[in-house]
């Protein structure tokens, strides 16, 4: 690995892992944090609603600005801001200021997402991305899985604070470490990749006329931003809502606004100039079917892994720890199964490596909604696996697909849109079962009588025929090339 690259696969995997990690300690230290700070449920809700939405909300906008002024500037920006509002959340004296702080993280996470794949974009040859992805989510896998653990004896040992404090050191670490990393000679700050530099040629003279160069705020389509940011924050709000108790008026009213947010968003891109979503980026078939998987994946495993938690928790009645030792083959076949996928793609072609993976994700929902009150450790664990094994597979395939197929020129965006995917899928998930539940209040939580897992079985196998239109071979060309070579810059492998 050249000197070059070593310190943006650190940034991207520390960066991504450390996210993912506050994640899942927080839901462990909230009953701790609403005792101390004497908080009700819905004012702690809102430290995990406020984030999702502040974070969802950004994404695409925060990539953007990254394939602008660059994915290492902006996600430096976001790692120390990241660590900066961890810090301000373990000494706030207030659930007030934690809410706010919460928010602020959000926003410095959705500058930090689209940049773990942006800086991996700009520094690794097409043809080599699906390796540092595979560590990628490896990490996120295993941060996810330690999560629960690490944060339950932070709580038990020192409290609530020590959980925020914990992302400090690595976000603060690989914040400098951005900002001493030399970027590529072409890398810097640019529009839709374009180098001043480039002197036009004879070829060019014949190509159709581009659209004149923006400059400042009107490169950054900051109505398109705005628009997308509403619409998205209103879905996530109203899936969050319609997963609580009563809730269900309030969220498909918040939907609603997504909805139509969602229209004069497209008719705003389709007259913008420098639309925050590329057109040829939307026209990729491989980027719009990988999006797809992973928005169907990501919804099916978090649906069926909240069901599978009640069941576990209420119905069986175990405690928390030997739930999460239940799953446990979840997380291993995530990060051993992330290491394997490159391999995976190289001999059988992302096609063909997404479609098993969707078919062992929808084969695990589907073992899991066979489940009864008698089940026991072997038939979860193995349903588990397949809902690990799949989900990895189809994960690092999609991602690899959607992060290879996109210009370089729109990494972020493409780096965005797949964290908004893996943003919004959960939020689905989980609010499709919550609602299916409360359908059925007597067996609900049994996912052999209840309907839910059905539904997301369903769900998951919406996730075959986008991973079948993802590319058969990695040597098969998605996209067109540029119309000649820019000057002065490194050619681009292609696959």
């Amino acid at each position: 690995m050249s000197q070059r690259r070593a310190p943006v696969l650190a940034c991207s995997v520390v960066g991504a892992a450390v996210v993912a990690l506050d994640g899942t300690v927080l839901t462990v230290a909230q009953p701790a944090l609403q005792r101390d700070l004497h908080a009700d449920v819905g004012q702690v809700q809102w430290t995990s609603t406020g984030y999702l939405i502040a974070v969802a909300s950004l994404l695409v906008f925060a990539g953007r600005l990254g394939d602008r002024y660059g994915h290492r500037r902006v996600f430096a920006v976001g790692a120390l801001g990241f660590a900066a509002a961890s810090a301000g959340i373990a000494l706030a004296p207030g659930i007030g200021t934690v809410i706010v702080l919460r928010v602020l993280q959000g926003v410095c996470g959705a500058l930090l997402q689209p940049a773990t794949l942006g800086m991996l974009r700009t520094a690794y040859p097409p043809e080599r991305l699906s390796t540092p992805i595979a560590v990628r989510t490896a990490a996120i896998g295993l941060a996810a899985a330690a999560g629960p653990l690490v944060g339950g004896a932070l709580v038990s040992a020192y409290g609530w604070r020590s959980v925020f404090l914990l992302g400090v050191p690595p976000t603060l670490a690989i914040g400098l470490l951005a900002l001493a990393t030399r970027e590529r000679p072409n890398e810097p700050s640019r529009s839709r990749g374009a180098n001043p530099s480039h002197e036009p040629s004879p070829k060019d003279a014949t190509a159709p006329a581009a659209p004149p160069s923006a400059t400042g705020l009107s490169a950054l389509d900051p109505a398109g931003a705005l628009l997308l940011a509403v619409s998205l924050g209103l879905l996530v709000h109203g899936l969050v809502e319609a997963a609580r108790p009563g809730g269900a008026p309030t969220g498909l009213l918040a939907v609603a606004g997504a909805v139509v947010t969602g229209i004069v968003l497209a008719r705003h891109e389709r007259r913008a100039a420098r639309p925050l979503l590329p057109p040829e980026l939307l026209r990729s078939a491989p980027v719009v079917a990988g999006l797809a998987a992973l928005l169907a994946a990501s919804a099916a495993l978090f649906g069926s892994l909240f069901v599978a938690t009640y069941f576990l928790q209420d119905v069986q009645d175990l405690d928390p720890l030997d739930c999460a030792l239940r799953v446990l083959p979840l997380a291993v076949l995530m990060v051993f199964g992330a290491l394997l996928c490159p391999k995976l793609q190289r001999r059988f072609g992302p096609r063909r490596t997404a479609t098993a993976g969707a078919a062992l994700l929808t084969l695990g929902v589907l073992l899991l909604s066979r489940l009864d009150t008698t089940a026991g450790a072997a038939a979860v664990g193995v349903s588990a696996a397949l809902l690990g094994a799949g989900f990895v597979t189809l994960m690092v395939t999609a991602t690899s697909v959607v992060v290879h197929r996109a210009p370089e020129a729109h990494a972020g965006v493409a780096g965005g849109l797949q964290q908004t995917a893996m943003n919004i899928g959960p939020a689905l998930g989980v609010a499709l079962a919550t609602l299916l539940l409360a359908l059925v209040p007597e067996g609900g939580f049994v996912p052999s009588r209840g309907a839910a897992l059905p539904a997301l079985v369903l769900i998951a196998a919406l996730a075959l025929p986008a991973a079948f239109a993802l590319p058969r071979g990695a040597d098969r060309r998605t996209r067109p090339e540029p119309p000649t070579p820019r000057a002065g810059s490194r050619p681009c492998v292609r696959s």
